[in-house]
């Protein structure tokens, strides 16, 4: 087991509600999931939830020194393993319905991708409002917003919540293949033109 396997699942067994799996992602989820990051320009890149850094990695990737990298983490451990590991990237330990305050904080503005990694299934039909209402507030009428869902998850009433939340928020969502190279395999949600 990886170093970043056992923190995870340590982080995991402490609070499976804000953490929501028992392993990081992987580097086949980590690019579809950051596929709608510009390839020009400086965008303000937002990351929710990003753990120990399997998407944070690929956005810098992408990034490759432009823009802005905000990344937003409850978990302190984790956060405080981010900032270390990734020096380049604003890493905050916040909680994500504090979006639209760090942004302001920074004078950024608003955010024109937003990578979430947050577990969405995991939580209640009030955070699930709450937080991707904090997002949309915050996002550009051209931004883009992506996450991803496991496929266990699929038949799981909270899970069919958040699908329909997002439909009922952003003008175009499309769901992506399954990527089976991730424990446990798992589909990607890309959603633009968030509703105000």
């Amino acid at each position: 087991m990886s170093n970043d396997t056992a923190l995870f699942l340590g982080q995991f067994l402490r609070a499976p509600a804000t953490i929501g799996a028992v392993a990081p992602s992987s580097r086949r989820l980590a690019e579809a999931v950051c596929a709608p990051i510009p390839e020009r320009g400086e965008p303000t890149v937002v990351e929710l939830g990003p753990g120990t850094g399997p998407f944070t990695a690929e956005i810098q990737r992408r990034l490759s020194g432009r823009g802005h990298h905000l990344a937003v983490e409850v978990n302190k451990t984790m956060a405080d393993l981010l900032a270390d590991r990734f020096p380049a990237v604003d890493v905050i330990n916040a909680d994500a319905a504090q979006l639209c305050a760090l942004l302001t904080e920074r004078g950024l503005g608003q955010a024109d991708v937003v990578v979430s990694g947050l577990p969405w299934a995991a939580f209640p039909d009030s955070s699930q409002r709450e937080l991707l209402g904090a997002v949309i507030s915050c996002m550009g009428p051209t931004a883009a917003f992506t996450t991803f869902s496991y496929i266990h998850a699929i038949p799981l009433s909270s899970a069919r919540r958040f699908r329909a939340l997002l439909a009922e928020r952003f003008e175009e969502v499309v769901h992506g293949r399954t990527v089976w190279r991730n424990a446990p395999p798992a589909f990607v949600f890309n959603a633009r033109r968030p509703r105000a």
